[in-house]
């Protein structure tokens, strides 16, 4: 819908500047709103199930023991 709209403005000018900035910042809007809907779906993922205490594990690298020397 927004390809067609933009392109009966780009019919209907003959101003080739004005024609190009507004496809360019359509697309960039566009981009930015999938962006957003893709972000905003990926909320619940994080809400499925409850937080609980992490498991120890002996083999990492770093134990992250901070002040315990």
């Amino acid at each position: 819908m927004l390809v067609q709209l933009l392109t009966a403005a780009a019919e209907a000018e003959s101003n080739e500047a004005g024609t190009t900035a507004l496809l360019v910042g359509g697309g960039i809007m566009a981009f930015f709103l999938l962006a957003l809907l893709v972000t905003v779906s990926y909320t619940n993922v994080g809400r499925r199930h409850d937080a609980h205490a992490e498991v120890s594990d002996t083999h990492r690298q770093h134990s992250n023991k901070h002040g315990h020397h």
